[in-house]
């Protein structure tokens, strides 16, 4: 009986195992295609093909592709704030660090499909939820990190970290949403670096 019981476990874990591997295939071919055409428009053929899946299972997966391009412009943006992170270890002080952070967040190349991303949440409120999830999962990664730093190399920050992270990210995305909407300007004209409020000088008073 407990060997049946075993077996049938079993054999139902290994459906959603394959659903989360196709799920993840999706998003990563997306995520790949979009970063390879950037600004072009990508079919649910040629995502389905360069994921090795049926068309029908973007739908079947995601409910449409606009909710897969969110997952993949998202997935493309953890990834980047990855590498963002490590050119952020590297900085010799507080001041390079904010510095350097925000010149390489601004070069991200998945910023335009997360703009892009982001409109559709505003557009089409059923994507909202997808949008938020994702944005939460950013929010909370770049916390942990800047905890970390801020413990191993003594330094601070003057407001919560949670506020820290959420201020920073709303300020480049925020740019890259104006830029996107017709404004005018470079990157010159964003001081990015100073939503940072991590130092290393004591605190005033």
């Amino acid at each position: 009986m407990e060997k049946k019981r075993t077996e049938a476990r079993a054999t139902s874990t290994r459906p959603r195992d394959r659903g989360r591997a196709t799920k993840h295939r999706l998003i990563e071919a997306t995520a790949r295609l979009c970063k390879e055409r950037p600004g072009a428009e990508v079919s649910v053929a040629e995502i389905a093909n360069a994921a090795g899946v049926f068309p029908n299972q973007v739908t079947y997966y995601f409910g449409s592709k606009d909710s897969l391009l969110v997952h993949a412009a998202f997935l493309g943006l953890l990834h980047d704030a990855r590498r963002v992170e490590r050119i952020g270890r590297q900085a010799p002080d507080a001041a390079a660090f904010r510095r350097n952070i925000a010149r390489a967040v601004l070069a991200m190349p998945s910023l335009p499909s997360v703009a892009r991303a982001l409109a559709s949440g505003i557009s089409k409120p059923e994507l909202a939820p997808v949008v938020d999830q994702h944005l939460r999962l950013l929010f909370r990664q770049s916390e942990r990190f800047a905890s970390q730093l801020l413990d191993d190399r003594d330094w601070r920050a003057r407001r919560p970290l949670s506020v820290e992270a959420r201020t920073f990210w709303s300020t480049a995305l925020g740019a890259v949403l104006l830029v996107r909407a017709g404004a005018h300007g470079t990157n010159a004209d964003l001081d990015l670096a100073g939503a940072l409020t991590i130092h290393d000088e004591p605190d005033p008073g």
